[in-house]
């Protein structure tokens, strides 16, 4: 009896499965290399945007881009920049700004904590929390991107003076559809500059920021009026919690 096919046919299998082991394997390879250099690309952009001259733009303005929507921004020094508006944020969104190192772990630990108990949970985030999450990761809340912002925060806290942080930050944050950055919102809103808003103004600009879209700084409700009363006092007695920003 001839053999030969037989075995024949059995080194066409072995062969057939060794290619297929090895597509798996280079598919594999190259699927791992995008993961690294999707997961350390934040980080050398980090570095790049570190110049004062460099002016980043968000995921959010990439996505308006990609969706043929466009977008408004106009890209202001931190000096151009009303300290009202500064102020205003900062005791808004992160009050600790100028003492912790990027995430505010005793906020952070309060929240862990409430979550354990079973409780609702309020926002952690920190602004250089938020200014990750703008520039390099997406909307929506999930256990997957705060991992990955905490540690962007880190560094971009390591890498940039508080001044640039606050600097990015108001340059890139949203205030409504295709509406980013401080100078666009204030014109959008108030008619204003960036450098010329009031006191209530910023006020408003700052309490919208945890929902740009249905909170309109420019078109108050009570609710808004309120909240802004309480962060203009805030921010008039800040004092000590902006050194960072202002000696």
């Amino acid at each position: 009896m001839d053999v030969v096919p037989e075995r024949q046919v059995e080194e066409g299998e072995e062969g057939l499965r060794h290619s297929r082991q090895s597509s798996a394997a280079r598919f594999l390879r190259r699927l791992i290399l995008v993961v690294l250099v999707v997961l350390i690309a934040p980080y050398l952009l980090i570095l790049l945007y570190t110049p004062p001259f460099v002016h980043p733009v968000s995921t959010l303005m990439l996505a308006d881009l990609a969706l043929l929507r466009g977008y408004e921004r106009r890209w202001v020094a931190l000096e151009d920049i009303s300290p009202n508006l500064v102020r205003s944020v900062m005791m808004s969104e992160d009050g600790q700004f100028c003492r912790h190192s990027g995430v505010d772990w005793g906020e952070m630990k309060a929240v862990v904590q409430e979550a354990l108990e079973g409780e609702a949970t309020r926002g952690a985030s920190t602004i250089p929390m938020q200014t990750a999450k703008n520039l390099f990761l997406w909307n929506g809340r999930s256990f997957v991107r705060k991992g990955l912002e905490m540690p962007l925060a880190i560094a971009a806290d390591f890498f940039w003076s508080k001044r640039r942080l606050m600097e990015i930050y108001l340059n890139i944050v949203e205030w409504g559809p295709g509406i980013y950055g401080a100078e666009a919102a204030a014109r959008h809103h108030f008619g204003v500059s960036a450098k010329d808003l009031s006191r209530r103004q910023a006020a408003l600009l700052a309490v919208a920021l945890p929902n740009p879209i249905t909170r309109v700084a420019g078109k108050p409700g009570r609710g808004m009026q309120r909240l802004a009363g309480v962060v203009e006092r805030r921010a008039r007695n800040s004092r000590d919690y902006v050194t960072c920003i202002y000696q």
